[in-house]
């Protein structure tokens, strides 16, 4: 198990934002789960409404990845810490919604599997495990 945010999800869908981590965290989908919390069927969609809007995707592409992402094995988390949220976004200068991200890998004790870079630099500092890292 390990968390997944839509920086990764997304990558997957636009091709100008490919990841050697992505393809990875896709294999990896394959024999295990991943969960999120639960902002992540919103902010999922927000990013391929405004991909649509940007023309770099159709409708009918939306369509289609939400269907694929559906059939994945992720387990929404709806038990947030939301003091521990508002502590992780204060001090590490994250969105309230990328700290969501954080406090549940760190209260799952799972690693994180994400493209954000301050998320990345915040999971370093709360010694959270980065998906793919090497000790």
């Amino acid at each position: 198990m390990f968390v997944i945010d839509v920086s990764v999800v997304g990558a997957w869908y636009f091709p100008d934002e490919n990841h050697p981590l992505t393809e990875t965290v896709l294999q990896r989908l394959s024999n295990d789960s991943a969960t999120t919390p639960a902002l992540f069927w919103f902010e999922l969609r927000n990013a391929l409404l405004v991909g649509e809007r940007r023309g770099r995707i159709s409708g009918t592409d939306t369509a289609r990845i939400l269907a694929l992402v559906s059939g994945l094995p992720l387990v929404t988390d709806r038990d947030p810490n939301e003091a521990m949220i508002f502590q992780m976004a204060r001090a590490h200068k994250l969105t309230f919604y990328d700290a969501a991200y954080l406090e549940l890998a760190q209260r799952k004790n799972v690693p994180i599997a994400t493209l954000d870079s301050a998320l990345v630099k915040a999971a370093k500092a709360e010694k959270v495990p980065l998906f793919g890292a090497t000790k």
